[in-house]
């Protein structure tokens, strides 16, 4: 990594012609794009992040315990492309991991996504694959038009599941109801009638081996790529010299908020660190357990379940949604997909300035989805 300092004596010896490309960001789409701009397009690339770390929300690091956790809530890679996968696998080995999560609803933990146990558990009964899919029609509500992530839920499974399942943690994260929210919110949690307890189904689910920062510092090692932290990429913008900007973060923020400002959820995290009971080395019974009705927590999640890490202690997060902070989640409701389509219109007036990733983009994306749109961003740059 190039500091703040270092970076001038490097610039200046470029010339007079600076950078080729400006990149504003270092997580997923940044740093993809940046890498294959100065690996395979032999570009001279300048990455600049506010934060003073890589990796954006997936950056890891050590504890003060010694244990390596997500500050910015867990981060689980799961990917159906083998482009993707095959593409991160330059940078990182990989540990095996598939992530399953558990939900507290009336005094049990039971599995989520809801499947052929989770019914059979929370009611008391014993019924067959076959038999659970009569249980779910014979529970689901007629709904004429599915528009709402109520209408997704009721329309599959009923009302009971919808209200001990989703509707409680749905209005924590988004301080909406299921209700106001559009159907995509809740379509992302499948239902299945099989015993199939994995939270994804992905063909590839694993975790960095050494973590996602060590996969970052690896993507940008390129001696074409330097790096700024802790730097707002406006200070620098008209004193460096560059051709061409990839933009990663909030769109709406680009454009000095000109429509108004386009809503996201926000969380705070808060960090523990415990002893697990005697003779376990964790204290829950897999990586996640969802809290939809009780506490003003969402989720806590069990950062050993995923990394693998060996150690006498053990690291949990609590995550708490927000209405304000640094932006996670874009609101997908139809007025803010027709707030961002006005600057989207603007993007597409400027030649010199490419938006990508989910701020830019205004779109609740996948990690992986994420690498890949930067990977196809990157050939239509090269080859327009």
């Amino acid at each position: 990594m190039h500091s703040f300092k270092s970076l001038f004596p490097t610039a200046a010896a470029g010339g007079a012609g600076g950078y080729d490309t400006l990149v504003v960001g270092a997580g997923f789409a940044g740093s993809v794009i940046a890498e294959r701009l100065a690996s395979e397009a032999g570009q001279r690339v300048l990455v600049v992040d506010k934060r003073r770390h890589v990796g954006g929300n997936a950056h890891d690091r050590y504890d003060e315990q010694g244990l390596l956790i997500h500050p910015y809530g867990p981060h689980i890679f799961h990917t159906n492309s083998a482009e993707v996968f095959n593409y991160l696998s330059r940078f990182t080995e990989w540990r095996p991991y598939q992530h399953r999560v558990l939900a507290s609803v009336d005094g049990q933990l039971l599995p989520m996504p809801i499947n052929l146990d989770t019914v059979n558990r929370l009611y008391g009964l014993q019924l067959t694959s076959f038999e659970v899919n009569d249980f779910f029609a014979r529970a689901a509500e007629k709904v004429d038009s599915v528009r709402t992530s109520e209408d997704v839920v009721v329309s599959r499974v009923g009302r009971d599941l919808y209200e001990k399942f989703f509707r409680g943690y749905t209005r924590k994260q988004w301080g909406l109801d299921p209700s106001e929210l559009d159907a995509s919110v809740t379509a992302r949690v499948p239902t299945r009638t099989s015993r199939d307890d994995r939270y994804f189904t992905d063909t590839y689910q694993a975790m960095p081996l050494h973590g996602y920062t060590r996969m970052f510092e690896r993507m940008l090692a390129h001696p074409n790529i330097h790096v700024m932290l802790g730097t707002d990429y406006r200070d620098i913008v008209h004193v460096l010299p560059w051709k061409h900007m990839v933009y990663t973060g909030a769109i709406d923020s680009f454009f000095d908020h000109r429509h108004g400002q386009l809503p996201y959820r926000s969380l705070h995290f808060e960090h523990v660190t415990v002893q697990p009971p005697a003779g376990q080395s964790t204290v829950q019974p897999v990586g996640t357990v969802n809290h939809p009705n009780d506490h003003l927590y969402t989720r806590v999640t069990e950062f050993k379940h995923l990394t693998g890490q060996r150690h006498e202690a053990t690291s949990l997060v609590y995550e708490y949604p927000r209405s304000q902070g640094d932006p996670y989640y874009p609101v997908p409701r139809p007025e803010n997909s027709a707030l961002y389509r006005r600057y989207e219109a603007d993007a597409e007036e400027l030649s010199d300035v490419t938006f990508i990733g989910r701020l830019a983009s205004y779109k609740y994306y996948n990690m992986d989805q994420v690498v890949a749109q930067a990977l196809s961003t990157f050939k239509r740059l090269v080859h327009p």
